[in-house]
């Protein structure tokens, strides 16, 4: 019996390290891609539970990092306003895909690009893991011929997209 449990979990663990890692997108324009992102869906996640009409705002800093700000409302879209603030830099300069972000010290969190618009309409944010993810877009809403095009390259990078899970924002 314990030859068995060994077994299977080496194989789990071999399995897990087969998957080849995220793709970041070749290249990101950092102040296009400064502003306001609606989350759209994302895989939830214990600090995002109950948080609707959802918005990442990114602006660049005078020091070359990033402020990052998260903007909800608990349980209902008439709900006051909240904002967590953070911050997020650069970690792979040559594509400006791969950022890592912090909400609270010392937690540091990749942030990967992993599709985007040619014109910066939408973003696909994946974590190295694949059990976090979000899909971004500049208006509240997206058209299903696009969503179902993420959805599809987003499973090519080996997400679980039937763990997305769509957020509800008030129309623009």
């Amino acid at each position: 019996m314990k030859t068995r449990l060994l077994i299977t979990l080496m194989l789990s663990i071999l399995a897990s390290c087969a998957r080849p890692p995220l793709k970041t997108v070749p290249k990101v324009d950092l102040p296009r891609f400064m502003g306001d992102w609606y989350v759209f869906a994302h895989i939830p996640y214990s600090l995002e539970k109950g948080k609707v009409g959802t918005l990442d705002r990114y602006a660049l800093r005078p020091d070359g990092r990033i402020q990052n700000s998260y903007l909800f409302r608990r349980g209902s879209l008439d709900a006051p306003l909240e904002e967590w603030k953070g911050v997020a830099w650069v970690h792979d300069k040559q594509t400006n895909a791969e950022w890592r972000v912090q909400f609270i010290w010392p937690f540091r969190v990749p942030f990967l690009v992993i599709d985007l618009d040619e014109d910066y309409q939408w973003a696909v944010i994946g974590y190295p893991s694949r059990k976090l993810g979000w899909v971004l877009s500049r208006k509240t809403s997206l058209d299903d011929k696009t969503y179902q095009g993420i959805l599809q390259r987003m499973r090519l990078q080996g997400y679980d997209t039937t763990k997305l899970a769509k957020v509800p924002q008030q129309t623009n």
